[in-house]
């Protein structure tokens, strides 16, 4: 079975108990571009990972960047590398 594309990844540290921030992220990503999305997948991960992934370029290293990124922001790179045309509403102020 061949992967949809545009596809978004979300690695997160299980020990970190991460998931929830991880499922709370793939929901925003979803409902702000179900038409542009192909998947969202969650993939467990180890040693404090939290990275987000869109067809396996990195979008956000939370190790890189150094916290956790807000949902705005990566709305917003999500949006200018899949749908640079598109508004984000309150997102974009």
């Amino acid at each position: 079975m061949a992967v949809r594309s545009p596809r978004i990844e979300i690695e997160y540290c299980t020990r970190c108990n991460f998931l929830f921030r991880a499922t709370w992220m793939a929901q925003e990503l979803l409902n702000t571009f179900s038409e542009e999305l192909g998947e969202v997948a969650l993939q467990p991960g180890g040693s404090g990972v939290f990275v987000i992934r869109l067809d396996g370029r990195p979008l956000w290293d939370r190790k890189a960047e150094g916290r956790f990124p807000e949902a705005k922001e990566i709305k917003q790179r999500v949006r200018d590398a899949i749908a640079p045309e598109r508004s984000l509403g309150h997102s974009d102020r």
